[in-house]
């Protein structure tokens, strides 16, 4: 195992052989690091935490630390990483707390950007990507392949759904409808379905046209949203993603952003 000499692990930790832990790093008790993990310096790591294979952490981000929420009260709690994810500089992952399950967690396949940060309870699904500076608050659900661009914010206790894109500088205060193009110009709307996203992931054609038909009447029909899901059930033809689409609102305690 390649330890720079400047780099400190607690003897408590568990690295496999083939980590590479780079000059300044700090290892606490209670982590594990998977195999042909990169940390490249000066990154400090609080344990309970696991980290799994192939992944890449760059210089000054800190993971695992204690949780901003007043309500911590030092309660054992985790942080767990999944596989190949990019974790750029100066991001930060807070571990877990009581009041959400006393797990952050991280799938696999995500890249997070410089000063991305990520707090207690949230659970992100795997390729994700968050952009330079988003923040998400406490208990943020974020599902597979959702892109939040730079300098957004998600509130507490939102949910960005599968295959959503939301554009810059947006404030995200309800949950992000699945599959969705949302963005800030001037305010927070939907525009649609992320069209571009979904075809480049291999969805067919006819699904995306089904969703633009159910987010237009979701977002422009001058429907509340019962009215929208009702006419969705009659006029558009069924698939799998529109079904994600009403079974996502359905379920939803806050809300979902239509503008």
């Amino acid at each position: 195992m390649p330890v720079h000499p400047t780099a400190i692990v607690d003897p408590a930790a568990t690295v496999d052989a083939s980590a590479d832990i780079g000059p300044y790093c700090v290892i606490g008790p209670e982590v594990e690091i998977g195999a042909r993990t990169r940390l490249m310096a000066s990154i400090f790591v609080e344990g309970p935490t696991k980290i799994g294979d192939d992944n890449v952490f760059f210089p000054f981000s800190s993971i695992g630390v204690a949780s901003q929420d007043l309500k911590y009260k030092g309660e054992r709690a985790e942080t767990r990483i999944g596989n190949r994810n990019r974790i750029r500089e100066f991001v930060t992952v807070h571990r877990g707390t009581a009041g959400g399950g006393l797990i952050t967690s991280i799938g696999d396949d995500c890249l997070l950007m410089t000063y991305a940060h990520v707090a207690h309870d949230c659970r992100i699904g795997s390729h994700v990507i968050l952009g330079n500076s988003v923040g998400l608050a406490g208990h943020v659900t974020v599902e597979d392949w959702a892109d939040i661009s730079p300098f957004s914010g998600v509130h507490q206790f939102c949910r960005i759904g599968q295959h959503s894109f939301i554009g810059p500088y947006s404030v995200i205060k309800q949950d992000v409808m699945p599959y969705s193009l949302t963005s800030y110009q001037p305010e927070v709307n939907v525009y649609g379905a992320n069209a571009i996203g979904l075809g480049r992931r291999g969805i067919e054609k006819s699904s995306i046209e089904a969703l633009q038909t159910a987010l237009r009447l979701l977002t422009r029909a001058g429907l509340n949203t019962s009215q929208a899901v009702e006419r969705i059930r009659e006029e558009v033809p069924t698939c799998p993603e529109v079904e994600t689409l009403l079974e996502f609102i359905a379920s939803s305690e806050r809300g979902v952003v239509k503008g």
